[in-house]
């Protein structure tokens, strides 16, 4: 699931992965514990988003669903990095919490 911010052509670059976004699903006006409670709901296993600020704004021991934070939310520079985020996704057990840096 991508949150807003996420630049939905990262979804190309995530090979083997059913990637739907927050606007996709008609979840684009919910705020973030609501759309987090919905993608778990909904049977997705992780959430990538760019709100570097989810982690004070949330309880995310609450949820499941593994959580993935993009320190960038430009594509251009995301681009030449994407299989930093495949790996990430990749090796992320449920309920994790990982912020990417992206060089």
């Amino acid at each position: 699931m991508f949150d807003q911010g996420t630049p939905a052509p990262l979804r190309t670059a995530l090979r083997g992965h059913d990637v739907r976004t927050a606007f996709e699903c008609g979840w684009g006006a919910l705020e973030n514990g609501v759309l987090l409670s919905a993608a778990e709901a909904d049977g997705f296993e992780v959430f990538v988003t760019t709100d570097q600020n989810l982690r004070y704004q949330q309880n995310l021991s609450q949820h499941r669903i593994a959580i993935v934070v993009l320190l960038s939310a430009n594509w251009p520079r995301i681009r030449p990095h994407a299989d930093l985020v495949l790996s990430a996704i990749n090796g992320l057990a449920p309920g994790a919490f990982l912020e990417v840096s992206i060089p």
